[in-house]
């Protein structure tokens, strides 16, 4: 079974993947991650595709890792997995990608939308980095990415505790681009990423490279 959705051409220029694990909260598990990889890959290398719009469900844009199946495995099996592998590409991929988040984005789902280059988030939205709470750390760039955002003093209260943070605050430390009515969340993102779109792609590329590289 696929765990992502793709649409591609609704609005010109613009590809829509939508991540769909609706039961689990669009917890991501190796497939997941190894789809929607394969996806981003794939449009990155397209040419009629200038911008990405990720999302989830108006329940939860990805509500933190798979934690029933990370727990079935060794920890040499986690390690012959090599669970981070997609994420080091998923980072590499040149065109923008917008994130349109609802609902939950929790632990692995927070890092998958903060990975992005913009935020688009409901006034639903519920941010947390709470795997300290499990007895373990943000592993995918959540602890580098929210200090870049919020100052190293805002990351380690949010870090520590694992607590989580909504749209607003996310608003206010300058992790989301914009907060929306939870009917608007989906189409702002997409308006932006259309609006990307209409620009030189070589322009927005390079752009994007400089702003990753300050």
């Amino acid at each position: 079974m696929e765990l992502i959705r793709i649409t591609e051409q609704k609005v010109p220029g613009v590809a829509l993947i939508e991540l769909y694990r609706p039961k689990e909260l669009n917890a991501l598990n190796p497939q997941l991650m190894t789809e929607l990889r394969d996806a981003l890959v794939r449009l990155d290398h397209q040419d009629d595709t200038r911008a990405i719009v990720l999302t989830g469900s108006e329940q939860a844009f990805a509500a933190g890792a798979d934690i029933k199946q990370m727990a079935d495995k060794s920890s040499i099996e986690m390690q012959l997995l090599d669970q981070f592998a997609p994420w080091d590409q998923i980072r590499q991929i040149r065109k923008p990608i917008i994130a349109a988040v609802s609902g939950y984005a929790l632990g692995g789902g927070c890092e998958l939308a903060m990975m992005c280059d913009m935020i688009v988030a409901s006034e639903t939205a519920k941010f947390g980095q709470p795997e300290v709470k499990i007895g373990t750390i943000p592993g995918a760039g959540g602890t580098q990415r929210l200090t870049k955002a919020f100052g190293k003093a805002r990351a380690m209260e949010l870090i520590l505790t694992g607590r989580f943070f909504t749209a607003q605050e996310a608003l206010a430390g300058g992790l989301v681009t914009k907060v929306v009515p939870p009917a608007a969340y989906l189409e702002e993102a997409i308006k932006l990423a259309s609006e990307i779109a209409q620009l030189s792609t070589v322009a927005v590329q390079l752009a994007k490279e400089a702003v990753n590289r300050s």
